[in-house]
């Protein structure tokens, strides 16, 4: 028999491995560093609009997350899903990914929904596609009788049929209060960080391309007043499945809020209120003429379009 390895010899591969990894995470760390001057992601957050029971509750998250979010109830929206129904989709997202569109997952999962190709859920480069992972998911919920009257948990696995179906019961409560923002019922309740410069470089055509992307081409942005604005009329005959044409206004508006970082998205107006990323921790602020109202005109702001405008 062979004399037994040292125990310096066993443990140098395993601390040279770590090693490894320390170094790759500090390289890691550099870069991020480096690409954001030093400074942390922009961090989103959603409160809830409730008086009593409920009312206090909030949740924070990145701002690729809350786009992702965003995407996810808009296309339930574009579908004439009830709110139920992106909740659970919300609350799947969250226990599968992270609301982060992952490369990687058990076997061969992939993407919001850890959605396998082996499984018929469609090939790798659909499935990493936020707007087609939605629309499956919703597709076979839709399939599912009663889906909305069942417990979240049961819901879920029923399309997900996943080994810890419990896990998704943690998320509801998160789920519930990121839907009623997105979905427009609960005005004004999301609000994203900005960075001094960090909105510059925007693309009133990228803002256009993406609300179609999300929301189908049912919504008909135009160009605003300059190269660097975008109007969405709201008109009633596309309000949303949940709520009225000022429903609907707002969960356009909160979904740009929720894309700012990535479209680079300067001004969110609606119904006489303002986001504005240079002063987000004020929220969204009365516009000039709302907060001076001394006409019933300006006491009833429109709620007929949105206007968002973009970085320089």
């Amino acid at each position: 028999m062979s004399e037994p390895s040292s125990p310096v010899l066993r443990g140098r591969p395993a601390r040279v491995g770590a090693a490894v990894v320390v170094l790759l995470a500090v390289a890691a760390y550099v870069a991020v560093q480096y690409a954001t001057g030093g400074r942390p992601a922009p961090r989103c957050v959603v409160v809830s609009a409730a008086h009593g029971q409920g009312a206090g509750a909030r949740y924070t998250f990145t701002a690729e997350q809350a786009a992702n979010a965003a995407t996810i109830s808009a296309v339930g929206t574009s579908r004439g899903m009830p709110e139920r129904a992106v909740t659970i989709a919300l609350a799947t997202a969250l226990q599968e990914s992270g609301l982060r569109n992952i490369h990687r997952g058990d076997r061969d999962s992939l993407g919001l929904f850890q959605q396998r190709p082996s499984e018929g859920w469609g090939r790798a480069e659909q499935i990493m596609d936020p707007v087609y992972a939605a629309e499956r998911f919703y597709a076979h919920l839709d399939k599912i009788p009663g889906y909305s009257r069942l417990p979240l948990t049961v819901a879920a696995q029923r399309v997900q049929r996943s080994g810890y179906p419990q896990a998704y019961a943690k998320h509801e409560p998160d789920a519930t209060l990121l839907s009623a923002s997105l979905t427009g019922r609960a005005p004004a309740t999301l609000t994203c960080e900005g960075r001094d410069g960090g909105e510059r470089g925007g693309s009133a055509g990228r803002v256009r391309a993406a609300l179609v992307r999300d929301f189908g081409r049912d919504v008909a942005p135009a160009a605003g007043r300059d190269a660097r604005s975008v109007r969405v009329p709201v008109p009633a005959s596309v309000a949303s499945a949940q709520g009225g044409e000022e429903q609907r206004g707002w969960e356009l508006a909160q979904w740009a809020v929720a894309n700012s970082s990535a479209l680079r998205i300067e001004r969110v107006s609606y119904a006489g209120r303002e986001w504005t990323a240079r002063e987000t921790g004020n929220g969204w602020r009365k516009t000039p003429a709302a907060a001076g109202a001394g006409s019933a005109a300006a006491a009833a702001p429109s709620v007929d379009e949105v206007r968002i405008v973009t970085g320089q």
